[in-house]
């Protein structure tokens, strides 16, 4: 077994085909194959199903290890460059969408001016979507909405924001500038997708005051849901970062007796040393959360840590 075996079955993970996995290693279909070909020899079994196409149970299980070692090859050459006082190299970042928008720009430049040398990959989606990629190796870190249950993943509270009802600017309850829970009974709501943490927290919330929300529909993602409701689509609850200050059109938010704040947090695989670059995205990201505290309508520091 070595490393080009390993990378050739990657490739046919992440791009579908033998063809297409060599044009990516720029190389010829007939070397991935003999690699993958060798690697099954090597393991034993199937790894890559020929006649339908895509991995095997077995090649799934192999690719989510090849992509540890990608990680902790890469992780190599940044750890010793660290000695030269120099932090290279690559770190994956996933972000949920209503964060991404505010803290992203300050992170990049913040990461540019404090380590030129790392390359950041931010991923955008939600955090249903984050967790197996962090899990898998795909993502080195993920801010992601709180609690997070995979037992795989460890998780350290960055903010708490402040949900609040989005409805047109002429709605009775705009003018009254305040709801309460019963106020949402009588509306149909546009709401997180069931089992996401976000629409536990709001259910959770619905239930201890004797609340029945109506769904108009169920979405999966917190920037999908803002869109369609800045598009009249219908209201929704909606965390303070869904509405930033420059955004405008014929809506308000108000806040609503009864509703939790929402966790936003970082999450990070339990096992393995964190890379240089890792590392040095961990400590600059803590600190411009800390400055963005300051400066963002409905954030605040975490309640409790978990």
């Amino acid at each position: 077994m070595d490393l080009r075996q390993l990378n050739a079955l990657v490739a046919v993970a992440d791009h579908g085909t033998f063809s297409a996995a060599a044009d990516a290693l720029n190389t010829v279909q007939s070397n991935v194959s003999t690699h993958v070909a060798r690697l099954e020899k090597e393991v034993g079994t199937i790894l890559v199903d020929r006649a339908g196409g895509g991995l095997t149970a077995e090649g799934a299980a192999v690719v989510e290890r090849a992509r540890r070692i990608q990680a902790e090859l890469e992780s190599l050459d940044s750890e010793v460059a660290a000695f030269r006082d120099e932090v290279t190299g690559n770190v994956r970042l996933g972000m949920i969408g209503t964060t991404a928008r505010w803290l992203s720009p300050p992170l990049l430049d913040a990461m540019a001016e404090r380590h030129p040398g790392v390359h950041m990959v931010i991923v955008d989606a939600t955090s249903t979507s984050l967790e197996p990629q962090l899990a898998s190796g795909r993502l080195d870190l993920a801010v992601v909405n709180l609690p997070m249950p995979a037992p795989d993943l460890m998780t350290t509270p960055l903010f708490d924001e402040d949900l609040l009802l989005v409805v047109p600017d002429n709605h009775p309850l705009a003018s009254a500038g305040r709801a309460d829970m019963g106020d949402l009974a009588d509306l149909d709501l546009l709401l997180p997708a069931p089992g996401t943490a976000f629409r536990e927290e709001i259910d959770a919330a619905a239930r201890a005051e004797g609340v029945t929300l109506r769904p108009r529909a169920e979405l999966d993602g917190v920037r999908l849901i803002a869109s369609l409701t800045m598009d009249g689509r219908g209201p929704a609850i909606l965390p303070a970062t869904a509405l930033p200050g420059w955004v405008q059109g014929r809506w308000v938010g108000i806040p609503v007796m009864g509703l939790p704040r929402r966790s936003v947090g970082l999450a990070q695989r339990r096992r393995g040393l964190p890379s240089p670059p890792v590392r040095a995205l961990l400590e600059v990201l803590y600190q411009v959360v800390r400055d963005g505290l300051e400066g963002e309508a409905g954030l605040h520091v975490p309640a409790v840590d978990t």
